[in-house]
């Protein structure tokens, strides 16, 4: 008996130092470096909801994709009330998690709506990070300034994605004008559309210099190959100037900047993970 609890001694406090660094997710016990809160916040109709189902989606959390509106008799798996899939838009935050790459993501979805403006608040206090939603062709508008402003005051690193290059009239350039002078923003294209509205195509990455398409029904299939003649020179022109954005964040990429020197790929994710975190 004696043995026993000295046994039990030792080892409680190890069980509980181990502890102490998971957490219960929906995914079970996972170490705390391996959790993301993650949260989608837009002016409304900008795309978040949407955007929210194809990640679910392409991460192999859910099976099918639907519609906002409930167009096709179901919905959307966010627009968990019947008001939000009559109505379209997200009421309140819901949120849900997916799985990718050995990491747990929680995904909190906001609504876009200025009165419901107090969900965002909610949800930005326990965020990690979040993702800034403009409709290619409205770009800027008056709730994405509010939601700018709020994502300042927690300190929440964000990415910003152009959704919509599909419709007629989209514009990423004037989106991303849109953010230097509206919101004050050092931004810069990580990847630039091939073709726009009814001719768009694909993408080009611009730090791994390679093309990016997606085929299938629902896009599932992802295919990469060589940039395109006709896009390598905004490619090159582009990719430079993400290198002039991040270079000041960033000691060796500033001094491969100076010295005209091509950097790797992993030095500017390095360089562009630091110039998203700094900027808050």
């Amino acid at each position: 008996m004696l043995r026993s609890r000295r046994i039990l001694g030792l080892a409680l406090p190890r069980r509980q130092l181990l502890l102490n660094g998971c957490r219960w997710c929906s995914s079970g016990i996972v170490p705390n470096e391996r959790i993301r809160n993650i949260g989608i916040s837009a002016h409304i109709d900008s795309g978040k909801t949407t955007l929210t189902e194809r990640i679910l989606f392409y991460t192999g959390r859910i099976a099918q994709m639907h519609e906002v509106k409930g167009k096709d008799g179901v919905g959307a798996v966010m627009d968990s009330m019947e008001l939000e899939r009559q109505r379209g838009i997200t009421i309140q935050s819901a949120a849900t998690y997916t799985l990718w790459k050995d990491t747990n993501i929680n995904i909190i979805d906001t609504p876009g709506h200025v009165d419901f403006t107090i969900e965002v608040e909610r949800a930005l206090r326990v965020l990690d990070g979040a993702i800034l939603v403009l409709c290619a062709v409205g770009g800027v508008q008056c709730q994405t300034m509010t939601v700018n402003r709020q994502m300042k005051r927690y300190h929440v690193p964000f990415l910003t994605f152009i959704n919509k290059l599909d419709r007629m009239g989209s514009s990423p350039n004037r989106a991303l004008q849109q953010l230097r002078s509206k919101l004050n923003q050092n931004a810069a294209l990580i990847q630039i559309p091939m073709g726009l509205e009814g001719d768009f195509r694909g993408i080009v990455d611009l730090i791994e210099e390679r093309a990016i398409y997606f085929e299938g029904d629902f896009g599932q299939i992802v295919k990469y190959g060589e940039i395109p003649p006709e896009f390598r020179a905004e490619s090159a022109d582009r990719r430079q100037e993400l290198i002039e954005s991040v270079a000041n964040s960033d000691e060796l990429l500033g001094e491969l900047f100076l010295e005209e020197k091509v950097p790797t790929v992993a030095d500017l994710k390095q360089a562009t993970h630091l110039k998203c975190l700094r900027t808050t």
